[in-house]
């Protein structure tokens, strides 16, 4: 059997995977211009029999560590038009052709007794997925974003998933809705779920502060070199995009950048915490982010020698930093800016600014750890 023979049969048995879909769906549509007023105008993701299911060609993808959204779910796609493809980065977002659609749709699983506004608050998604879709019936659907590539940059379209759990309509200036988070001892945390309106968008995607053009954050070499289940089977992302045609230049996964996943506990402390600050702070914490003036660099690509805030005093705090003097005081966490802001649901106080109404908890414990078990000591200037 020749290597030719093999590779053609490979890439066919990628495209049935790719077209293992509902039949009933229409191609998926890019619209180069415009705000669609349903999210089913994409075709990407859409409810039927009780799914919410993916598209012809629609790829799922998950992340090595994500970003904290009030402990919600997320499924995540990726789609393309024929004969493009993005070009691998070792460091940056991948360069999407024009074209290229990327959903993130924010979910909750279900409350054992089903009662309006009531979600519940675990990490456990192991009922949430029907094929690499999801079950309806164990799981209630928020929102959904939509970053299309389009010829004058990215686009960012918000859409809110109605009671009926039917459609999602477009929700330009965002919106608040008020959930009930429910942890497994039953225990109640009452938040508005903040869907941000599109100019929102800008304060954590847009990767350049002067320019303020927006681009995705998660599709990474380091958060995609990891594997998932797939209806074909488990494999590396990055190989699987290759394979299916969506990614060109990738290497072996084994030479490809990998974040940890934070809460693999087998992992180390300090890779755990890095990986953490990355994907929840680094967007805006990096040399041309928003918050490129305060000199707080937390983005995991940077060189080894970047200053990650310890014996640091703040540039523009504020109230934020609760009377602290450091960002990080090696050795404690209750003295440092970092954990303090990551600790509060103030809006005046806490980081990030936006994306979050509640405190993750256990990521401030990761932290705290993190920052405990780092050597020296701070001396104050007055």
């Amino acid at each position: 059997m020749s290597k030719k023979f093999l590779i053609r049969v490979t890439a066919l048995l990628a495209v049935l995977c790719l077209s293992a879909c509902h039949s009933g769906m229409d191609p998926v549509a890019f619209h180069a211009d415009g705000r669609p007023p349903k999210l089913s105008d994409w075709h990407v993701v859409e409810v039927r029999d009780g799914k919410l299911q993916l598209n012809q060609g629609v790829v799922p993808y998950d992340l090595n560590t994500p970003l904290f959204t009030d402990y919600a779910h997320k499924l995540r796609t990726i789609w393309m038009p024929k004969g493009v493809a993005a070009k691998y980065d070792s460091n940056d977002t991948f360069d999407f052709p024009v074209g290229t659609v990327i959903s993130k749709t924010f979910y909750y699983p279900k409350t054992a007794d089903g009662k309006a506004g009531d979600v519940a608050r675990t990490y456990d998604s192991s009922h949430d997925f029907a094929g690499e879709g999801l079950d309806l019936v164990q799981v209630h659907l928020v929102e959904t974003r939509i970053l299309v590539r389009r010829a004058d940059g990215w686009a960012a379209i918000p859409y809110v998933w109605n009671d009926a759990q039917t459609e999602a309509d477009l929700a330009r200036t965002g919106a608040v809705l008020p959930l009930t988070l429910v942890a497994t001892d039953s225990s109640r945390e009452d938040f508005n779920y903040v869907v941000p309106d599109e100019s929102q968008c800008s304060s954590c995607h847009a990767q350049d502060w002067v320019t303020r053009k927006i681009h995705p954050i998660g599709p990474k070499a380091r958060h995609l070199n990891r594997n998932y289940h797939y209806a074909s089977g488990d494999e590396n992302q990055l190989e699987h995009l290759m394979k299916v045609g969506y990614l060109t230049g990738a290497p072996a996964p084994a030479q490809a950048p990998s974040n940890a996943n934070w809460s693999d506990e087998h992992a180390s402390l300090d890779a755990r915490a890095r990986a953490y600050l990355d994907i929840n702070c680094g967007h805006c914490h990096n040399p041309k982010g928003a918050a490129n003036t305060t000199a707080l660099t937390l983005d995991a690509s940077a060189p080894e020698d970047r200053h990650l805030g310890i014996c640091k005093p703040p540039v523009a705090a504020g109230r934020g930093t609760g009377d602290h003097m450091f960002d990080i005081v090696p050795g404690k966490p209750d003295d440092s800016i970092l954990s303090y802001r990551m600790n509060s649901a103030d809006p005046g106080e806490m980081m990030p600014e936006i994306g979050r109404s509640t405190v993750h908890r256990e990521g401030v414990e990761l932290i705290k750890a993190w920052i405990a078990a780092q050597p020296g000591s701070c001396v104050a200037i007055h």
